[in-house]
């Protein structure tokens, strides 16, 4: 999945924590040969693979996190969309990056490619149908989401009741880290990358934080992030990150994205409407936005460094 995992469990009784974590570390191995595009047999190739062609018979994970990405990607109103990757042969930001700005025109004749709504998920028959050829979905921004959810459950089947768990940008913490709560950090956008500028106590809560510092280049004074927005095919300009806490990390790893690409007002104002979701947002002109559940709840540190 293309990000360190950390387990942490406190417990008096170490063998059945490392027991856990062995369980814990085998599922994140079982999801990623699932989910990743990495993986040439994985659900997620296949379905590629076949694309406007014939459905593909996918196990119920898969059934489950196109489901729910699909509940994000209405309430985002299409700014997550897990169609995304039919872009990402174009844009390189990981491994084997060039830092080459796409031509517009290369980018246009790939966005009817992109569309939610064109992915046929059939539950009862266990099906993937991507409707158009050369359609790709790339599960990055909810894969790790649903692994940390799974973690969770796998800590409790054990007895395990206080833990943490992180993926890259997300975390879930359950129940106390001895006779203290649990803690996260909210990242710096712009500082050093063990610079916090808030933080926050949790309790059986998610944590999940999208921004443009992960994977980026910098081209002619511009960055250029890994975050795109789905109707233009260009990474989103409206914020620097996204925090999302609630009580599922699925929900919370697709909705860091879509708020981020939404931007501060409109994503802000989806954080407010849904239920058990709060958020902490900072903007391009790096203005910070908290949600009314998070206020008293929120430690800020200090202000986010002013750059570009």
């Amino acid at each position: 999945m293309g990000s360190e995992v950390r387990l942490t469990a406190w417990t008096r009784d170490e063998p059945n924590a490392l027991a856990a974590f062995e369980h814990i570390f085998d599922d994140f191995d079982y999801l990623d040969r699932l989910l990743s595009v990495w993986h040439p047999e994985s659900a997620v190739s296949r379905i590629n693979a076949a694309a406007g062609r014939a459905p593909v018979v996918v196990s119920g994970e898969v059934i489950e996190v196109l489901q729910t990405a699909r509940q994000v990607s209405e309430w985002t109103t299409g700014k997550f969309d897990v169609t995304f990757g039919a872009l990402s042969g174009l844009w390189k930001f990981d491994h084997d990056q060039d830092n080459k700005v796409p031509r517009p025109r290369d980018v246009g004749a790939l966005l009817p490619l992109v569309d939610y709504r064109a992915v046929d998920v059939d539950a009862q028959a266990g099906t993937v149908l991507l409707r158009r050829g050369g359609m790709r979905i790339h599960l990055g921004g909810i894969g790790k989401g649903f692994a940390v959810d799974r973690a969770a459950a796998l800590f409790r089947s054990h007895g395990i009741r206080d833990f943490m768990i992180q993926a890259g940008g997300d975390l879930y913490a359950s129940g106390r880290r001895g006779d203290r709560p649990w803690r996260a950090g909210i990242r710096d956008p712009r500082g050093p990358a063990d610079r916090i500028f808030a933080a926050l106590e949790l309790n059986d809560e998610t944590f999940s934080t999208s921004g443009d510092y992960e994977r980026f280049f910098v081209r002619d004074g511009r960055r250029y992030h890994h975050i795109l927005d789905p109707d233009s095919g260009q990474p989103a300009a409206g914020s620097r990150s996204v925090t999302i806490v609630a009580t599922r990390a699925t929900l919370a790893d697709a909705l860091a994205t879509g708020v981020f690409i939404l931007g501060p007002d409109a994503g802000m104002s989806l954080i407010e409407r849904l239920p058990d979701v709060e958020g902490v947002i900072v903007g391009a002109k790096n203005e910070v936005l908290v949600s009314s559940g998070l206020r008293g709840r929120l430690q800020t540190l200090a202000s986010p460094t002013d750059a570009p």
